[in-house]
């Protein structure tokens, strides 16, 4: 018994290759539908924030009621939803790992993809994300904030 290669053997060996690179490449598990390689190492990105515990953010003046305030180098957003009541956050989309880009009406906002996320809780008021982004650790003292 002979085996005879045709045109359409090898058009349909190609197309199931090319198929399979291609859902390779864009594939990707979770649900953050990246196709991007994240930033930092794992160690990093377990910890949260990449600046020191113990760094002064900002005065407490800097931060707006009903905003907030983006530390870019430091990965990290700080609001406060409601007089003296101060909230930390992972400034680093849950989506694709973009940088947040303002605070605005109650909101934190990436600009990436129009993701929206909740000043008082993280949770998330628009997608694409799904996620809410992680809270950070800061303390308030006096009218200096840190992160903790």
């Amino acid at each position: 018994m002979t085996i005879s290669t045709t045109r359409r053997t090898v058009l349909l060996a190609t197309g199931a290759t090319g198929a399979a690179a291609l859902v390779a490449a864009c594939g990707g598990g979770g649900d953050d539908d990246s196709g991007s390689v994240p930033t930092g190492s794992a160690t990093d990105q377990e910890a949260g924030t990449s600046a020191p515990a113990g760094q002064e953010l900002a005065s407490t003046d800097e931060i707006p009621v009903g905003g907030g305030k983006i530390f870019k180098d430091e990965e990290v957003v700080v609001t406060q939803p409601e007089q003296g009541q101060f909230k930390a956050f992972s400034a680093i989309c849950t989506h694709q790992r973009c940088t947040v880009a303002s605070v605005s009406d109650g909101t934190i906002n990436c600009v990436c993809h129009g993701s929206k996320f909740r000043i008082a809780d993280g949770s998330v008021a628009h997608g694409p994300a799904t996620r809410p982004l992680p809270a950070e650790r800061i303390t308030v003292e006096g009218d200096s904030v840190r992160l903790a």
